[in-house]
């Protein structure tokens, strides 16, 4: 039996057999047409896992003739892409070398910094890929002297021809004519979650674990706990989180409490409770000020329960804040506040509101009608400054009226 993983030898040879990616190896895909020309830049492919860069970069090589060396950097220094380079100088190969370095983000910045030397002497030719967002872990040298293309998951329609042709290679190297229907082959696609070599796996795995069909029964087994690809210190995760809040804010219930249940299932219960607990502050505020309260005994509760029970405290809490009016004006009025703090106004704090004895004339409020009276409270060089603007909705809205009729305003 050959022990190579289903999903490598099941390996596309050419731009056509590509899973997906069309904007890239379509017909009119933006490789397919620069290769086809004749031009080759430095590149920098980022997007999940199995979704075909390191299988592009193997057809970019072989479609330019060039000598294609793999390395990967969470196990590569420096010293290997100096071999590389040396290597490449003695072969009579007149298309050049082509370096695949896979992960490119676990470089450190002086790494990175010492490719540059041999992308811009033309020694190599860089293809970078990386699962992480390339602007926030890609050295900005790199970046401007290299194309950077986006890898998307793989929609499951697009991944069943590759996999119907795994089903068949299995039967041929096994002797065998095991079966799976479409809606199963769907199902194995669904499951991997928009990474084909997943549903490779996947496949493999029911293949050999079923008699003579490969069932909703038998792949139950393997894919009961797919939640797709989620790492808690990547891209992805600060992808879900920004997605959560975002949704929130704009007042859509169902994707919020989709994001919630990618973090939940996920197993960042600690960072979903962290964020919901910001939102409630920052983007309910003051339109309705009992969110605060309400997050935080739902999220001491679901922290109290863990998971699963979890579930329960913060979906009602999710779907309540997104549900809710909407008010930063309180978060407007602190940054307001901190660009003056910032411009070093306001060093001078009122005599009359200092903590001694030395000074007077502060006027205790509580001894006037209606619990106010009209007093310096800013410096001197801020006292003309309004920081807070009263949201539009209702309950803030019902604060400016009281305070206009007290202030007789």
């Amino acid at each position: 039996m050959e022990k190579r993983p289903l999903a490598d030898l099941m390996r596309p040879t050419d731009f056509s057999d590509i899973a997906g990616q069309k904007h890239l190896f379509g017909k009119n895909g933006v490789i397919t047409n620069m290769v086809s020309r004749g031009y080759l830049t430095n590149m920098i492919f980022f997007g999940p896992p199995g979704t075909g860069k390191t299988t592009a970069a193997g057809i970019i090589a072989e479609k330019s003739g060039m000598q294609i060396h793999r390395l990967n950097a969470t196990t590569a220094s420096l010293a290997d892409v100096k071999a590389v380079i040396a290597e490449s100088k003695s072969l009579f190969n007149t298309n050049g070398t082509l370096l695949y370095l896979d992960e490119i983000q676990y470089f450190n910045k002086k790494q990175q910094q010492s490719l540059l030397e041999f992308i811009e002497s033309g020694q190599i030719t860089l293809i970078a890929s990386t699962t992480e967002n390339p602007y926030m872990y890609v050295y900005n040298a790199i970046l401007s002297r290299s194309a950077v293309f986006e890898f998307k998951p793989i929609a499951p329609e697009e991944m069943l021809t590759r996999i119907t042709l795994a089903l068949s290679h299995l039967n041929e190297r096994e002797g065998s004519a095991k079966t799976a229907s479409r809606e199963v082959l769907l199902t194995v696609a669904s499951a991997a979650c928009g990474d084909l070599r997943r549903a490779m796996n996947l496949l493999e795995n029911c293949f050999y674990a079923c008699d003579d069909e490969i069932t909703e029964d038998v792949l139950k087994d393997f894919a009961n706990k797919t939640v797709g690809n989620f790492d808690k210190d990547g891209t992805m995760h600060y992808d879900l989180i920004s997605a959560l809040q975002k949704s929130v804010r704009g007042s859509d219930p169902d994707a919020a409490v989709f994001y919630l249940a990618k973090l939940l299932e996920g197993g960042d219960l600690l960072g979903a409770c962290r964020r919901i607990t910001q939102m409630a502050n920052e983007d309910i505020g003051l339109a309705y000020p009992m969110a605060a309260v309400i997050t935080d005994a739902c999220v001491n509760s679901a922290l109290r329960l863990g998971m699963p029970e979890a579930t329960a405290p913060l979906s009602n809490c999710i779907i309540m804040l997104a549900t809710a009016p909407k008010s930063n004006s309180a978060m407007e009025a602190y940054f307001a506040a901190k660009a003056a703090v910032d411009a070093g106004k306001g060093q001078a704090i009122p005599s009359h509101l200092r903590q001694t004895e030395l000074f007077s004339g502060y006027q205790y409020p509580h001894n006037f009608p209606n619990h106010w009276v009209n007093q310096q409270y800013l410096p001197d060089d801020l006292k003309n400054e309004t920081f807070y603007h009263f949201g539009e909705n209702k309950t803030e809205q019902a604060a400016r009226e009281y305070w206009r009729k007290i202030k007789n305003k």
